[in-house]
């Protein structure tokens, strides 16, 4: 940490792990005394024609984001030199589908937050963590796009500073002179993004970490159709029907 001055420290070093331990025990936390909770309140019943377009732009959308965070952020760049990906490849592919992934996401959270701001039932629904949330991924997303863009003109490599930084804070062993070397944009975005973790088990998002993985291996569960005619559970009747009888 040689070079950091103590408003550093406190910005790349105390702010990440005070925000990833609100992470971790706020998700515990809300396991076990707000299990009800834990959902993401979902409003397909309210209306569906918005969400049809919404929900996959900005769920495939903020996938791709995720990926290309870890490819760009958890990668070192020995690794994709190794494998034979040149800078100006990855580069060219980091700005090609960060950009195209970061688009598909605003658009869809655009649908999502105008159907939620127009349908009554769905706002009606919405908290004000949720309402909070919104708008701090969304500036998350924004900042984001805004680097990736950035790129193209800008002559800052993210892997010599940001990724660094980023992969110390598993190792314990942070550098926040780099990230007081990385331009305005980065830092804000590396910073909010961070603050969103510490929100993280207080909103919706917890849905992320209850994908139906139980379905791979559950029992079949086998529907049998009822006898034409037969009305109810009742059991049919022994014997042979009546033919004088109208039907």
């Amino acid at each position: 940490m040689s070079g950091a001055s103590t408003l550093d420290i406190l910005l790349w070093v105390v702010w990440p792990y005070v925000c990833l331990a609100v992470f971790v025990f706020g998700h515990w936390w809300r396991y076990h005394y707000d299990k009800f909770g834990w959902t993401t309140r979902s409003s397909q019943l309210y209306e569906s024609r918005l969400l049809r377009w919404g929900s996959p732009l900005f769920h495939f959308g903020i996938l791709f984001v995720f990926l290309g965070h870890v490819m760009g952020l958890g990668v070192p760049k020995s690794w994709t030199s190794a494998v034979g990906i040149s800078d100006h490849l990855y580069h060219l592919m980091a700005i090609t589908i960060g950009a195209v992934a970061g688009f598909c996401t605003i658009v869809g959270m655009i649908i999502l937050i105008y159907r939620r701001r127009t349908v009554g039932p769905v706002f009606s629904a919405t908290t004000r963590m949720d309402k909070a949330m919104y708008l701090v991924l969304a500036v998350v997303i924004l900042l984001g796009l805004a680097n990736t863009v950035g790129q193209v003109i800008g002559e800052y490599d993210y892997r010599e500073g940001v990724s660094i930084w980023f992969r110390g804070i598993f190792r314990f062993s942070l550098h926040p002179d780099l990230m007081a070397a990385a331009p305005l944009t980065f830092q804000l975005h590396g910073f909010i993004a961070i603050f969103l973790f510490a929100m993280w088990p207080f909103t919706r998002l917890v849905h992320v970490f209850s994908a139906p993985i139980g379905y791979l291996w559950r029992p079949y569960i086998v529907y049998r159709a009822k006898p034409e005619g037969r009305l109810g559970s009742a059991p049919t009747r022994r014997g042979w029907d009546r033919s004088d009888l109208k039907r």
